[in-house]
């Protein structure tokens, strides 16, 4: 059975600095930092085995002695966010069309934001993982206040999706370039679960952010070890006896309204996607449900969920 703690372990499993600086340090300078123009710092971690795989062309920095990566798209002038934006898309779709990388056969045709530069430089979603770029999504927890107390709408996500079978938030989903991370909300509740616009707009509420640093495993499809640093921006709503999720695509099987109990019984089991454990975490957390008189570890978990990225973050207007 899954302790609370364990929970954080098992998705924010990159190693923290403070915890073995050593450690930490000899990780980090066997990676190749990714920069793109306009920005002040390293966006992403690369694995050097990626680096090697990776099919590079003249219009890309490689330097292995400093491991840098970077891309080049000009030489002798300085590049437009179009003209490296176009050089990541070359570049991953070679190595899709050569099937080099497991994880590109999950291709989205769905942009990502890289943050930290001036100037809007995108890469293809499921490429993000390879470059270890902060990625970024939206999770909210639907719950309703019955005569038996709080319960909480679960989806059981589709066999064939990554973490198939797996217990999920009600709705969740990546925030692509260009959209606003409440409209990514209501769209990805239309999609997965049939709430109207109307509901959404009325009673879903913003609650801050989590954020961690993964390491990807076999459940997320793909090459294992791939580096994930994210952010969810959180949502809550609540709704009425009379509002019942239903799924509309192929991302959920069904959804269950579940105690609090079948929730925290299911988490202790592992059963829900290791990043969702950490959103119902922060709920039960913002709800009173899980305090410090019933967590020992509660102040870890807290700043656990909260964690400081080595990467630029994303700004918002």
């Amino acid at each position: 059975m899954k302790s609370n703690l364990d929970l954080v372990n098992d998705c924010d499993n990159f190693p923290h600095y403070d915890e073995d600086p050593k450690i930490y340090n000899k990780l980090v300078s066997s990676y190749y930092r990714f920069s793109i123009s306009g920005a002040p710092k390293v966006v992403g971690y690369m694995l050097p085995w990626v680096v090697e795989k990776m099919p590079w062309d003249g219009r890309w920095t490689v330097d292995h002695n400093q491991k840098w990566i970077y891309p080049t798209p000009q030489n002798g002038r300085d590049s437009t966010a179009k003209e490296e934006t176009m050089v990541i898309n070359d570049l991953l779709q070679m190595a899709r069309k050569q099937g080099t990388f497991k994880v590109l056969k999950k291709w989205r045709d769905e942009l990502y934001t890289i943050h930290g530069s001036n100037m809007l430089i995108t890469m293809e979603r499921s490429g993000s993982p390879l470059f270890g770029i902060v990625t970024y999504g939206v999770h909210m927890t639907t719950y309703v206040h019955t005569k038996e107390g709080m319960k909480i709408w679960v989806p059981r996500r589709a066999k064939g999706k990554t973490y198939g079978g797996m217990m999920d938030n009600t709705v969740a989903g990546g925030l692509a370039t260009g959209e606003q991370p409440f409209e990514c909300m209501v769209r990805e509740a239309a999609e997965e679960a049939s709430f109207t616009e109307d509901l959404v707009r009325t009673h879903a509420k913003p609650c801050g952010t989590i954020s961690y640093f993964s390491f990807r495993d076999e459940r997320a499809d793909g090459e294992t070890g791939l580096l994930q640093p994210e952010v969810q921006y959180v949502y809550d709503m609540e709704v009425g006896p009379d509002v019942v999720p239903k799924p509309c695509d192929d991302e959920v099987e069904d959804f269950r309204l579940w105690t609090l109990t079948e929730v925290q019984e299911a988490l202790s089991d592992g059963q829900f996607k290791p990043n969702c454990a950490l959103l119902l975490l922060d709920f039960f957390i913002r709800h009173g449900i899980l305090t410090p008189q019933k967590e020992k570890n509660y102040v870890e978990i807290v700043s656990r969920l909260h964690r400081k990225l080595p990467f630029p973050t994303a700004t918002t207007m």
